[in-house]
């Protein structure tokens, strides 16, 4: 099943529902993708053949402007390809390679639900000169039925997977680079722009890509202007996707609605990765296009928009550390 969420030309209404061949059928009863979601594959499955059975109404595919086909609950994004991790470690040190944590778990951060790009969307950016993109492969949470989707074993992890999309990290390398200095983020290089789409495939239409050792052989590719630039197999990923599923529920939860991105893959799935094994390939500028497809899921197109300037935020004040007051004295506590 293919799920999503559209718009027509002549309305601002929401519709959610399938994807069948070349065309749209909404939900029945007004369902919505959370409502799906939250009640699980098995529900999806009953809203399919209930809109097979019907003369539901139905728009051509080309006649819609789709959206992302999740409103996210959250959005963890992990770094799950070694190769990736080696190739941007060059752009940074000069020497790449990837530290032994990397091996140990597996590592993600939260970025921004409220700014998620649908396919078709110019993207506008920040005032940034390293604009990059990152071809990953997302997992969509779904329902399951006597779970609370806290501390999930792994098989447990796995029964929550309801779906899967195509996610372009949107990345400011050189605001990226200086907020990691920090030591925390990424923060402002990555947040204002996430791409999800072009609908959620169900997990059960990938079964027949699963290899011997559990991880999803999907071709990734990535062109920018026509050309291509990246290519790499999701199943590269140190981890399958239930792994990672259960690493966020570690001490904590996954709902229905939350998106798990796989991090970039490997061989080109970001200009930062090319830059660091010495690709003479510029930053992304207003205008470039960026295609993304993976084998199986679907593509998202996008258009980079114009740098959108921002109020300055003034640099922090030296203060004396001083540790005790002085110009005034203290109020005395009323009680």
């Amino acid at each position: 099943m293919k799920i999503a969420r559209w718009v027509v030309p002549d309305g601002s209404a929401v519709h959610e529902g399938f994807v069948i061949t070349d065309a749209v059928v909404p939900f029945p009863d007004e369902a919505t993708v959370a409502d799906v979601l939250t009640r699980g594959l098995d529900a999806a499955r009953e809203l399919r053949d209930r809109v097979a059975s019907d003369a539901a109404p139905t728009r051509r595919l080309e006649d819609v402007r789709l959206l992302p086909p999740v409103v996210p609950a959250s959005i963890r994004d992990f770094v799950a390809f070694e190769e990736h991790v080696e190739g941007v470690s060059a752009s940074v040190d000069g020497k790449g390679g990837v530290v032994p944590e990397w091996y140990e778990a597996p590592t993600f951060y939260f970025t921004n639900p409220h700014t998620v790009r649908a396919t078709g969307q110019v993207v506008a950016i920040p005032q940034t000169q390293r604009l990059d993109f990152e071809l990953e492969l997302a997992v969509v949470i779904g329902g399951v039925a006597g779970s609370t989707g806290e501390n999930l074993s792994i098989a447990r992890a796995g029964d929550h997977i309801f779906g899967y999309t195509v996610m372009n990290d949107w990345s400011a390398r050189d605001l990226q680079s200086r907020e990691m200095k920090v030591r925390l983020g990424p923060a402002k290089g990555k947040d204002f722009g996430l791409t999800l789409g072009p609908w959620i495939v169900t997990a059960d239409e990938l079964e027949g890509f699963v290899d011997d050792d559990g991880f999803l052989a999907l071709r990734a590719e990535v062109w920018v202007n026509g050309s291509l630039v990246g290519e790499d197999l999701v199943s590269n990923m140190g981890w399958p996707f239930p792994e990672l599923v259960a690493y966020a529920a570690r001490n904590s939860v996954v709902v229905p609605g939350d998106v798990l991105g796989s991090g970039t893959v490997g061989n080109g799935g970001c200009l930062g990765e090319l830059w660091g094994r010495g690709c003479d390939i510029p930053p992304l500028e207003p205008g470039d296009e960026v295609r993304m497809r993976i084998e199986g899921v679907g593509e998202v197109v996008n258009v980079v928009g114009e740098r959108v300037a921002a109020a300055p935020i003034p640099a922090a004040r030296t203060r004396s550390r001083s540790r005790a007051l002085s110009g005034r004295r203290m109020r005395a506590h009323p009680g």
